[in-house]
């Protein structure tokens, strides 16, 4: 009697030792690690968020410094996130008293959100409607933590005044363009308020 349960036990423990056998095969296939898909799961993915039309206003202290418009924005998110304006932006800048000082145009701006530092370029104009300048270049930098002197560029530039055409390399600039600075002169001419071009 004890020999048939000893028998029996023996045959119940060989069928457990088949079944943790064949269980263990079984998630050995399934652990297999796949490199490229492990690769894969690390990797950070790049996010894009996309806006059409938009109007991004900019405040400080409650008060209107900046209204950004645009036909596309990108939010992309990488390790240095950015925001692109691939076609075309325009900006109205106010002074403390709400008049709209400046205007800008570009083709193409991307902005650098953890630097505060904004990269144009293609056709930008910079306008101060208070004095009537005109700055026109391919490209320029605006940085926040730069006051009083936020836009700057070491490309060419070309400043029309109401009397006179200045081209240059190089510039520094406050953001209501009221004052202005080019580094290397390249080119002066004085013309006439009544014969200006327009």
């Amino acid at each position: 009697m004890f020999s048939g349960i000893f028998a029996s036990y023996m045959t119940f423990l060989k069928k457990i030792q088949i079944a943790a056998l064949l269980m263990s095969c079984f998630f050995l296939c399934c652990c297999e690690n796949d490199e490229a898909r492990i690769k894969d799961l690390n990797t950070k993915k790049i996010g894009v968020e996309e806006a059409r039309n938009v109007d991004v206003k900019y405040t400080i202290g409650g008060k209107m410094k900046a209204i950004l418009t645009s036909s596309l924005m990108l939010n992309v998110d990488e390790s240095i996130p950015f925001v692109e304006f691939p076609n075309k932006l325009h900006v109205d800048f106010y002074n403390d008293s709400a008049f709209n000082e400046s205007i800008l145009d570009a083709n193409y701006g991307k902005y650098k959100q953890y630097q505060s530092v904004v990269f144009l370029s293609g056709n930008v104009t910079v306008i101060n409607k208070l004095k009537g300048d005109t700055l026109q270049c391919d490209e320029l930098f605006w940085d926040r933590n730069r006051s009083g002197n936020e836009f700057y560029t070491d490309k060419p530039v070309r400043i029309r005044t109401k009397t006179e055409v200045i081209d240059g390399k190089g510039m520094d600039a406050s953001q209501d363009f009221r004052n202005w600075h080019i580094k290397e002169s390249v080119g002066h001419i004085s013309i006439p308020a009544s014969k200006f071009p327009g």
